[in-house]
């Protein structure tokens, strides 16, 4: 009897190993088969986004409408996204509400060209976007018919200030700056050495509808928002990325500077992606690490 109860119990222990085993084993096969979140790179136009494509293995294509095109490959065998956003804030606000609904990344990287506001800043040099801003979000003084046109008295306007009118909201008149990711900021900075065609800095890349050629005017966005660059898509990405938390850096090499007469350059284009490649290889090494 004594050694049937042994048997049994034997038996018992047996079954219960072997059920944990099974769990454990699940476990672990589930997590092996969880999907990684991919990196996503944006580039406004072919000429900033296609060079970067070039460099993804196993790339496939997908389309979104008529303007967003999503290359969809690995680097170093992690998955990473190109989009070509299309020009401007609503084309990027779209094409990144779009790719995280679609890819839910674990990070965005939105890069290009811009023109330069900082005098100190050369062509090929490259801004690491510590924060962005809106430049184009503006109220203007109440003037009269007859009374003119005061672009230099024009105010910020903090459209996220409140729900409701942001033109009759004091709190409104506040310039909304949004922060770049500080591990996407370390990783940036850890390969900055690879750009030896300029010098890279952090600052803040201020985006609108426009385009700048008065240096007047440039000057005053200048030393109201102390912007380092402009261009017209970073600001509306690193809007949708904080409305859904996602980490976001913008990374623009000057690719003009009209404070300095530094002649437009095409060639930056393809040097920022080159220095951007290096970025993500940098921060997919420090996702593993964790």
């Amino acid at each position: 009897m004594r050694k049937v109860k042994t048997y049994q119990i034997w038996v018992l222990a047996m079954a219960i190993l072997l059920i944990l085993a099974g769990c454990s084993s699940t476990g672990e096969t589930e997590a092996k088969e969880k999907p990684q979140r991919p990196i996503l790179i944006q580039g406004p136009m072919p000429i900033e986004a296609e060079k970067f494509a070039e460099r993804l293995e196993n790339v496939k294509v997908e389309e979104a409408g008529s303007t967003f095109e999503f290359y969809i490959g690995t680097v170093e065998g992690y998955p990473v996204i190109v989009t070509k956003t299309g020009k401007g804030t609503a084309n990027t606000g779209a094409a990144t509400a779009l790719a995280i609904e679609k890819y839910n990344p674990a990070a965005i990287i939105n890069q290009g060209t811009s023109g330069g506001h900082d005098p100190a800043l050369n062509v090929f040099d490259i801004v690491l976007g510590e924060r962005s801003v809106n430049i184009g979000a503006l109220k203007t003084g109440d003037l009269a018919k007859g009374e003119g046109i005061e672009p230099t008295e024009w105010k910020p306007m903090d459209l996220m200030a409140s729900e409701g009118s942001a033109g009759e909201d004091p709190d409104a008149e506040n310039i909304r700056y949004y922060e770049g990711d500080k591990e996407l900021l370390a990783a940036a900075n850890a390969v900055k050495d690879t750009h030896t065609k300029g010098k890279v800095v952090e600052g803040t890349i201020g985006s609108a509808d426009f385009w700048n050629n008065e240096v007047d005017r440039i000057n005053w966005i200048h030393e109201k928002y102390g912007t380092s660059v402009e261009e017209m898509e970073t600001a509306s990405a690193a809007q949708i990325s904080a409305a859904y938390d996602i980490p976001f850096l913008g990374i623009r090499i000057l690719s003009n500077n009209k404070t300095n007469d530094g002649a437009y350059n095409p060639d930056t284009a393809a040097a920022n992606q080159d220095y951007v490649f290096e970025v993500v290889k940098e921060y997919i090494s420090s996702l593993s690490s964790k």
